[in-house]
């Protein structure tokens, strides 16, 4: 999401960067070329005129056009104001008594997932969730909350078999809360239609009753500029206290992000980044403004992998490392890794100047599971001793894999590249340097020269060129 929008944001700054001097009539340019891109996003054309113009004030002041570098200081103007229509910092939850959330939304924007993922978050940061099914009119609904109920062991509480009067159910749930004792409990609603007024009218009843402490409103991101609409209309009849953005990880515009925090007031607070259940991420302003503007994620990524490595294996890794003892299957325990963090394209959208590298061919996580195919095809001895795999084995790994031989040739290659690599010290300093600390320009970390697109490797006894996936 959001790749269109990053890529004429960059094009319109890339020809203000290329200015010595910056004067209203380059400014006004640009600000045309961006107010563009925003509309062409989905974002609200209103929430697109104020930026602009908020943008164009600051970047005709003095401060801008008296400095050195004045179009890097317009890039920087536009990401602090992009930050501040997102909502300035991080919104927490508000978790005091009596425990209640209420979520809400339209048909298909995912509110029993996203219900799931929430009960799933709250566990992890120590808390006990207790899940609510109160959606009595799309068929399964309750059934699939049991479901991800049990995958997650969090009790789930259901209507009464035949049950059809949902303010009934509630305060049936409402009994069923006091039996349970302390808790987080999450209510999950049926999905409204924007213009069904007596399903919004019998929400607001249940609202009523449960006195929630947040009544969140779950969005698809991909909804475009009837985002607004829907905003307001839930906003008026329950008064919404937040927002959770769903399907940021498909490659829809994205105009609704920046619009409905805009026209609600309300915070964005969590953002769904995938189908399963642990795909959702606490929403920070600050880290999606750098995103937008191609300047990647580093804190993000780096919290991530925090979350999934493991300190004992990641030790012994370090220690084979040092050791020159890198094989194949220390190389299929950092692609399994690499799965647990996520699609691929997303972790690369986090590293600052990787995002060129999307949508390029071979980085994807088919060619991901192609590469695990090959190692997997191979012997433990071949997989420990790369340098035996000669011709018919190589034509052997294949048969098993079902991939051509051409592509276990360059998977050996790259293989071979890469333990070149970790043999220089100094480059692998270098690579961590730029991608935890290093001081790119304004601040920002920057990748090594070797690294980035378009850059060179070392050489190796294979030849030269590299290419991610072959």
């Amino acid at each position: 999401m959001f790749s269109a929008l990053t890529d004429k944001l960059e094009d319109a700054f890339r020809k203000l960067r290329g200015l010595g001097k910056i004067s209203e009539s380059n400014v006004s340019d640009a600000m045309r070329e961006i107010r563009l891109a925003l509309l062409e996003a989905d974002v609200d054309f209103k929430v697109t005129k104020d930026l602009v113009e908020a943008v164009k004030t600051r970047a005709l002041g003095e401060e801008v056009l008296k400095t050195v570098t004045p179009g890097q200081q317009i890039v920087k103007i536009f990401h602090d104001e992009l930050e501040k229509i997102l909502g300035g910092g991080a919104s927490e939850l508000d978790l005091g008594p009596p425990q209640r959330i209420l979520m809400v939304g339209l048909n298909g924007a995912g509110k029993t997932t996203t219900s799931a993922k929430l009960a799933n978050w709250l566990k992890k940061q120590g808390k006990r969730p207790l899940l609510i099914a109160l959606d009595l009119y799309r068929p399964a609904a309750v059934t699939q909350l049991q479901v991800l109920g049990q995958q997650l062991g969090v009790p789930v509480c259901v209507p009464a078999a035949g049950e059809t009067d949902v303010v009934r159910a509630t305060r049936a749930a409402l009994a069923w809360l006091d039996q349970q004792g302390s808790g987080v409990a999450i209510f999950d609603t049926a999905g409204r239609q924007e213009v069904d007024d007596a399903l919004l009218s019998e929400l607001k009843k249940v609202r009523d009753l449960v006195q929630p402490n947040e009544t969140l409103l779950v969005a698809d991101a991909a909804t475009g500029q009837q985002a607004v609409a829907v905003a307001s209309k839930f906003h008026e009849t329950v008064t919404i206290t937040g927002l959770i953005m769903t399907k940021l990880d498909g490659d829809a515009r994205g105009g609704a992000l920046l619009s409905m925090r805009q026209v609600t007031g309300c915070p964005v607070k969590f953002i769904g980044v995938g189908e399963k259940v642990d795909q959702l991420e606490v929403f920070h302003p600050d880290r999606m403004a750098q995103r937008i503007l191609g300047m990647g994620d580093v804190v993000s990524l780096v919290e991530k992998a925090a979350q999934e490595i493991d300190e004992k294996d990641a030790m012994k890794m370090m220690r084979r490392l040092e050791e020159n003892k890198f094989d194949f299957n220390d190389f299929l325990g950092q692609l399994r890794f690499m799965k647990k963090l996520g699609p691929l394209e997303g972790l690369l959208g986090m590293i600052p100047g990787m995002n060129k590298l999307k949508g390029m061919p071979g980085v994807d996580d088919k060619r991901m599971k192609h590469v695990e195919a090959i190692i997997l095809s191979m012997t433990p001895k071949e997989r420990s001793k790369p340098d035996i795999i000669n011709g018919s084995r190589r034509k052997r790994i294949a048969k098993g894999c079902g991939r051509p031989v051409v592509e276990i040739n360059q998977l050996l290659k790259q293989f071979e590249m890469m333990r070149g690599l970790m043999k220089n010290k100094s480059a692998m300093a270098q690579m961590a340097s730029g991608l935890f600390g290093g001081g790119g320009p304004g601040g920002m970390p920057q990748m090594p020269k070797g690294m980035m697109p378009g850059g060179k490797l070392p050489k190796s006894k294979f030849g030269k060129g590299f290419r991610l996936g072959g």
